[in-house]
C-alpha cells in the first residue's frame, strides 16, 4: 500500500503543489529535508518534561520560562525558542515537538532527541536521554518510517536528512566540577574518551542512512554565570581550565569530522563555532546590540547564576529582568531567544570561518 501510495505522489509531484496529502501516506516534495536533533538542554524542546525522574522534569517548567514567545513554559531552557526551532524555521519545517511527546509524529519532517542535562556519557546526569539513548530512538523512527513509506522511501528521508548536535557540555561540567585540579594530561585523556564515544555513535547514523551532520561546537563554559557562582573566587573571571577543556573538544571535534569526510562516501558536515560567537557577545553585548552580557536575567546569587525559577523547592527568591531580549543570557547556562536566533542565523548561512565547512542552508541544498 505505501509504495503504491508514493507512485501516486511522485505523479502527483509534477503539479504546482508543494505538499499534497494522500491517506494513509503523506507525500513531500523533493526539495523536503528532516531534521533531526540530538543534544542537552540547548536544543531541549520539553523531552524532559515526560521522564520519570520527577527532579529531571523540573528544570524550565516554570515560569518565567517560554514567556517571551509561548507565552508558557513548554520545557525550552530560554524565555522563548531555541536554536532547532530557527533552524527548522528557516528550512520550511515546523517546530519539532518532543520525541517523547504522546501523539502521532510526522517523521518525514525530523524529530527532536535532546534532552536537558544529557551527555555523550550514559553516566553524566543519570535519568536523563544520553546520546546513544537519543540513537536508539533514531533506529526506531528509521523502522517508523520503513512501516509507513517503505524501504525505499524511508532511506530515502534519512539520506537527505541534516543531523543537528550540541552535546558534551554537561559532560565536560561534570569532569571539571569533580576534578576541578586535574592535569593537562587527564583533561586530554577525558576529551578524547568523549571524542570516541561521539565518533561512535556518528558513525551508527553514517550506517543507518545519515549523510549530513552538523554541530553546535561548546560554547566557553567556564565564562557561564553557573560556574561563577559554583566558584566565588572567579569574580568576574572565567574558569580557564573548563574552557580549555571546551577548546580542546571543539579541535578534535573538527579533526574527527574531517577524517569522517575523508573515509566515508557522501558524508558532509558542518561546524559552527559557538565558542567564539558566544563568548564575544558575552564580552562585547553592545556589538550586537544587547545591553547586558555577563549577567542572566533570571536567576539569583552572583551574575544571577543560578535558581532561576525559584530552585528546587520553587521557595528560593529570584530575580527576573523586564526585558529579555537585552541580555545574551537567560539564566546561568542558557541563552536568550534573541541570542538563539543571532547563532542559529550564523548556524544557517554563516561564512566559512565562522561556520564550516558547509553552513546548513548549503546542507539542506545538497542533493
Amino acid at each position: 500500500m505505501a509504495n503504491l501510495s508514493f507512485i501516486f505522489c511522485e505523479i502527483l509531484m509534477t503539479l504546482p503543489t508543494i505538499l499534497v496529502v494522500v491517506e494513509p501516506v503523506k507525500c513531500y516534495s523533493k526539495q523536503h529535508k528532516a531534521l533531526f536533533v540530538f543534544g542537552d538542554s540547548l536544543f531541549d524542546p520539553g523531552n524532559n518534561k515526560y521522564l520519570n525522574d520527577t527532579k529531571l522534569k523540573f528544570p524550565a517548567t516554570m515560569w518565567p520560562y517560554g514567556e517571551t514567545y509561548f507565552k508558557h513554559p513548554t520545557g525550552r531552557a530560554c524565555d522563548g525558542r531555541t536554536v532547532p526551532d530557527f533552524i527548522a524555521q528557516f528550512a520550511k519545517l515546523p517546530i519539532l515537538p518532543p520525541y517523547l511527546q504522546p501523539g502521532t509524529h510526522r517523521f518525514t519532517d525530523g524529530a527532536n532527541f535532546a534532552s536537558g542535562g544529557a551527555g555523550v556519557l550514559s553516566e553524566t546526569n543519570p535519568g536523563t536521554i544520553h546520546l546513544r539513548l537519543q540513537l536508539s530512538y533514531i533506529k526506531a523512527v528509521k523502522e517508523s518510517l520503513k512501516q509507513k513509506l517503505g524501504d525505499e522511501k524511508a532511506k530515502n528521508v534519512l539520506n537527505d536528512a541534516v543531523y543537528l548536535f550540541s552535546t558534551g557540555i554537561n559532560d565536560y561540567l561534570n569532569f571539571y566540577q569533580t576534578y576541578p585540579n586535574a592535569s593537562q594530561f587527564y583533561r586530554g585523556k577525558f576529551v578524547k574518551t568523549i571524542i570516541a564515544n561521539l565518533t561512535s555513535v556518528l558513525k551508527e547514523i553514517y550506517d543507518l542512512g545519515g549523510r549530513k551532520i552538523a554541530f553546535q561546537n561548546t560554547g566557553p563554559l567556564g565564562c557561564m554565570p553557573a560556574m561563577k557562582t559554583i566558584d566565588s573566587k572567579l569574580g568576574s573571571a572565567c574558569a580557564e581550565e573548563l574552557n580549555s577543556l571546551a577548546r580542546l573538544h571543539n579541535r578534535y571535534l573538527s579533526i574527527v569530522l574531517n577524517k569522517l569526510e575523508s573515509h566515508l562516501p557522501g558524508y558532509k558536515y558542518s561546524i559552527f563555532d559557538c565558542y567564539n560567537a558566544l563568548g564575544d557577545r558575552v564580552n562585547n553585548p553592545s556589538k550586537y546590540g544587547f545591553k547586558v552580557g555577563k549577567i542572566a536575567c533570571c536567576g539569583n546569587g552572583e551574575y544571577n547564576g543560578k535558581n532561576c525559577e525559584g530552585g528546587r523547592d520553587v521557595k528560593e527568591a529570584f530575580k527576573v529582568c523586564s526585558h529579555p531580549d537585552e541580555y545574551v543570557l537567560f539564566d546561568g547556562g542558557n541563552t536568550t531567544m534573541r541570542t538563539k536566533r543571532q547563532l542559529a542565523e550564523l548556524l544557517w548561512n554563516g561564512k566559512p570561518n565562522i561556520t564550516g565547512p558547509y553552513n546548513l542552508k548549503q546542507l539542506f541544498d545538497l542533493p
